[in-house]
């Protein structure tokens, strides 16, 4: 079987190089992108699609089956990890530590015992524990709100300037990994829950896909976004605009979860324990 897989990726690999041969030269001013595809983005955007950032333009509205594509491919990167690593089958009893909350008094019991003394008393640690730095935890904390409002700000002015879906979902997946390494795995997952990333990161590619459905509904393309024009009571180029924040929403939605979601599989091994 290795022989056979080696023999695939290099005949492949060989069949991919042979066909750069077939490619314009680089920079080229009279390749067919930048004879025809370029100068109708540059002259054309701002008028068809009402958005000043052409990229923004290019990715969310002209090439838009392309990256409803990419979404699903970060969707599908999270279900493979989620899939390979996590672990649903429940481990035996174990010794689990418990931290009074007041006096920092650690106790041992047992999975299968109750602790002697009530629960609000006492925070749950992992074996392995080691006291927070209080200087760390506070500015995360404090750091966090700002980076999640910084990153609302990246999707929703994408059209103006650069940002848009994917980098406000990675900036606002980087800000619950950050809680979760500050803090630790089981306070992330009180944020937000291994249940509520996976409908996040499904519901992301389902709001791009079933945009480009209700333009085919409205009886023009698929991600024609012109096509919402009497759903959202604005003229066809307003709703282009408008289609592209929609479908935007959905990238950064898809993207922050599937962040989160190969985040905690790959830090606790799948088990949600206790991560990094």
């Amino acid at each position: 079987m290795k022989v056979i897989g080696l023999f695939i990726v290099v005949s492949t690999g060989a069949l991919l190089i042979y066909a750069t041969a077939d490619f314009p030269p680089w920079a080229d001013p009279a390749s067919p992108a930048h004879t025809h595809v370029s100068p109708h983005y540059i002259e054309k955007a701002i008028h068809e699609t009402s958005v000043p950032n052409i990229v923004t333009a290019v990715l969310a509205d002209y090439r838009g089956f392309d990256t409803m594509f990419e979404a699903a491919v970060i969707f599908a990167a999270g279900v493979a990890c989620f899939f390979l690593l996590r672990i649903f089958k429940p481990e035996g009893p174990k010794q689990r530590l418990y931290r009074h909350t007041v006096t920092d008094m650690t106790i041992r019991i047992r999975d299968t015992a109750k602790p002697p003394v009530d629960l609000e008393e006492f925070e749950r640690i992992d074996t392995l524990w080691t006291p927070r730095d209080l200087i760390v935890t506070t500015v995360c904390r404090l750091l966090i709100p700002f980076i999640q409002l910084f990153a609302l700000y990246v999707i929703a002015h994408g059209h103006y300037s650069p940002g848009g879906g994917f980098q406000g979902g990675v900036i606002f997946g980087a800000s619950i990994i950050l809680l979760a390494i500050s803090h630790d795995l089981r306070t992330a997952l009180k944020r937000i829950g291994e249940k509520v990333t996976g409908l996040l990161c499904s519901a992301g590619v389902f709001i791009y896909s079933g945009t480009g459905a209700l333009c085919l509904l409205m009886g023009l393309n698929f991600l024609d976004y012109s096509g919402l024009t009497s759903i959202l009571n604005v003229d066809p180029i307003t709703a282009r605009s408008h289609g592209i924040l929609i479908v935007e929403i959905g990238v950064g939605l898809s993207v922050m979860a599937a962040m989160i979601w190969i985040y905690n599989n790959l830090s606790s091994s799948g088990r949600y324990d206790q991560g990094l």
